[in-house]
């Protein structure tokens, strides 16, 4: 008996639709917005960025930072796909050494929620805000013109993205609570201070008077670290410093010694700057450091490493979470020795803890008649 169905034609998908679609990948959630934001301002060369949330950065993200600027021209096209001041030529990703290249990430934020952007520019009598929909400029208002407006502002960029995905009912439903949403934006933060010690960033939840984050542009790396995970974990820390002349490798970055152990694994990587992960990296350190901590604990590593732009393909995932790089075990390999290195040095100052034998107790315990305590 012959199907009933009929064939489908095959049509092509709205603008509307492709754009939502494809802003899906890039902006899971509110913190997958903000990296593309923060990254943004660090590439601004911005040395002050703060961040405002509010019911987890699904009803408020701020990002304000004092960064370049955008350039009134330039407004139109913030938000537009794949409009960008990082890349000419496909080529061009090859020696690409900026954070973000492709132009996506404001206007995928753009296409999921409501967006306003204020900016000025040095030398700039003032400052220009716009709201943005679906990629493009719209009124603020009813009945205004579809245009940036003059107003009041210092150097550097605001974004305040509201009501994310406010047009994804099932996305929407699929967050977690407003607290995990705020802990993972902090996370993102607090990562990108790390490894950015010398640019202030604050964090905070709107209409609060504490800020959860603030560094300070006289922070050093470890000072960021104490902050963030405090002063047990900082003070058991050694440095991290190797190079690679054949690989152009670069290794930077603080590790835990033998003393210390935990119950996850803490690890911050960054390749080139950017925020990535690394199962192969994850699963090499986790076996150095087996020789040297007990069974079932984990260590605190962050680690910062540096290869030629060319060496590094970060054009595989949307969110450049992940990244592909050319000589992968040779370097997973450098990375292994540079940790075992520091980790032989330090094991020897290692600490063992004793219990202080009591008067009179040696004696007795050496008749039986109780035990005395070992150091371990």
């Amino acid at each position: 008996m012959a199907s009933t169905d009929e064939a489908r034609p095959i049509r092509a998908l709205s603008k509307d639709v492709v754009n939502r679609i494809a802003a899906g990948e890039v902006i899971h959630r509110p913190a997958s917005a903000l990296k593309e934001m923060l990254e943004n301002s660090l590439d601004a060369g911005s040395t002050s960025i703060n961040v405002l949330s509010r019911a987890g950065g699904m009803k408020l993200l701020q990002i304000s930072d004092n960064g370049h600027g955008i350039a009134l021209g330039d407004f139109p096209r913030v938000c537009e796909r794949f409009a960008t001041s990082k890349l000419r030529e496909y080529e061009d990703l090859e020696q690409i050494e900026t954070f973000g290249f492709r132009g996506e990430a404001l206007a995928s934020i753009s296409h999921v929620a409501h967006v306003s952007i204020t900016s000025m520019t040095a030398g700039a009598p003032c400052a220009y805000r716009a709201t943005y929909a679906d990629g493009v400029i719209v009124p603020a208002k009813s009945g205004e013109a579809a245009e940036p407006k003059a107003c009041a502002g210092t150097q550097g960029t605001q974004i305040v993205v509201e009501d994310m995905f406010f047009n994804i009912p099932m996305r929407r439903a699929a967050i977690k609570g407003a607290g995990e949403e705020y802990s993972k934006i902090l996370q993102v933060v607090q990562a990108y201070a790390i490894d950015n010690a010398g640019v202030a960033m604050s964090c905070k939840k709107a209409g609060e008077t504490a800020t959860e984050l603030h560094t300070l542009t006289s922070h050093s790396t470890l000072d960021v670290i104490r902050l963030v995970y405090g002063a047990a974990v900082a003070r058991e820390l050694i440095p991290v410093e190797a190079d690679d002349p054949s690989l152009g490798l670069r290794i930077r970055g603080y590790v835990c010694n033998a003393n210390f152990s935990q119950k996850r694994l803490t690890f911050q990587l960054f390749i080139n700057k950017r925020l990535v992960e690394s199962t192969h990296l994850r699963r090499a350190i986790e076996e150095v450091y087996a020789s040297y901590l007990p069974k079932h604990t984990h260590p605190f590593v962050y680690v910062s490493l540096r290869l030629p732009p060319n060496a590094l393909d970060v054009n595989v995932h949307p969110t450049k979470r992940e990244v592909h790089f050319l000589h992968q075990e040779e370097v997973v390999g450098a990375v292994q020795s540079a940790l075992r290195d520091v980790l032989l040095g330090s094991n020897t100052s290692r600490t063992y803890f004793t219990q202080a034998v009591l008067p009179g107790e040696e004696a007795r315990g050496r008749s039986g008649l109780g035990g005395s305590a070992g150091g371990g």
